[in-house]
């Protein structure tokens, strides 16, 4: 009996992990500054917050991205902050959720970035079709971009010697 390949999906769970050489809270203090997330991430421009009293559940934030020429906002909600721990928001045009724990390891923190889509909404399916170059490679895309942010995480924090 031949075993299939995994079926390739838009709505399947993303992941990318890395290992930090410093401490969790050195890790979340630079993780929790969405201010800098555009540094890390290939397709944010920018998080901008929508309410005021800083990263904290419930916050709102607006999120602007750009793949090539296509530039979209997104509407995100804050699902948890808990430092040295986790950071999640919610991306309610999308039906995402973005999720990074973060985990001692030997000396140093291990960081998981995860992107599950417990139901891809309407608009996101449309958009990613017409738009983004289809569902599926906008998800491989994504999943890739997610291995960059990690890795400019990794190096803001470890200084040039990383």
């Amino acid at each position: 009996m031949t075993e299939k390949a995994p079926t390739r999906q838009a709505d399947r769970e993303l992941r990318a992990e890395i290992v930090i050489d410093a401490e969790p809270s050195a890790v979340w203090a630079v993780l929790a500054d969405l201010d800098r997330m555009p540094e890390w991430s290939p397709e944010l421009i920018r998080m901008v917050p929508l309410k005021r009293g800083g990263l904290r559940v419930g916050q709102w934030y607006l999120g602007v991205n750009r793949r090539k020429s296509v530039v979209w906002p997104t509407r995100n909600v804050v699902k948890q902050v808990e430092a040295d721990r986790v950071l999640s928001w919610h991306t309610a045009t999308s039906g995402a959720t973005w999720i990074y724990e973060l985990e001692a390891a030997g000396g140093g923190t291990r960081l998981v970035q995860r992107r599950p889509v417990p139901r891809l909404t309407y608009l996101s399916k449309i958009t990613a079709g017409s738009v983004l170059g289809g569902g599926v490679s906008h998800c491989d895309e994504l999943e890739a971009g997610m291995a960059t942010t990690l890795n400019r995480l990794k190096a803001a924090i470890e200084g040039p010697a990383a």
